[in-house]
């Protein structure tokens, strides 16, 4: 399985390829209900001084994620010099995953001490799977460790 740094260079790669590069002013990453976003902060602020038109993002954004339900859409917004955008949806937060599946409302104030919830190990594979290609990790055992991790660290148990 390619890696997500390879299908960058790669992506790059075709662009000068064929003469299509544009110069990128900045990326700005972004966490925002599904098919909810509005001009009005935080999308506004973070996309407004950039000079972009905000009413293309809003509905770009909201026609792209409108099937995602209620879920947490990171979004990668590529802003080039001559105020053209690009946009890169994620998969939902491993946080907001894992809140969902351990039917909790927030996580542990101190994870050390106070437990809130438990997902099963069988929960913990799905999650990983749907998270792997934001991953970092070339296998599934490798993404359950990391989501295990932000698991611990927000208070919950993994049960086998």
């Amino acid at each position: 399985m390619k890696t997500r740094q390879a299908d960058v260079i790669s992506k790059i790669s075709t662009i000068y390829k064929f003469g299509m590069a544009k110069q990128i002013k900045t990326i700005v990453k972004l966490q925002i209900p599904a098919g909810k976003a509005t001009a009005a902060p935080p999308v506004g602020t973070a996309l407004g001084p950039h000079g972009i038109n905000i009413g293309e993002f809003v509905s770009r954004f909201n026609d792209g994620t409108k099937d995602r339900g209620e879920e947490i859409v990171p979004v990668e917004v590529t802003i080039y010099v001559d105020r053209s955008i690009s946009l890169v949806f994620k998969t939902a937060p491993a946080s907001d995953l894992l809140r969902k599946a351990a039917g909790v409302e927030k996580g542990a104030g101190n994870p050390l001490t106070g437990k809130v919830g438990s997902i099963t190990d069988k929960q913990l594979e799905e999650i990983a799977a749907k998270k792997m290609v934001d991953l970092n990790a070339n296998d599934i055992e490798a993404a359950k460790n990391i989501v295990a991790g932000t698991a611990r660290s927000m208070g919950l148990d993994i049960t086998k």
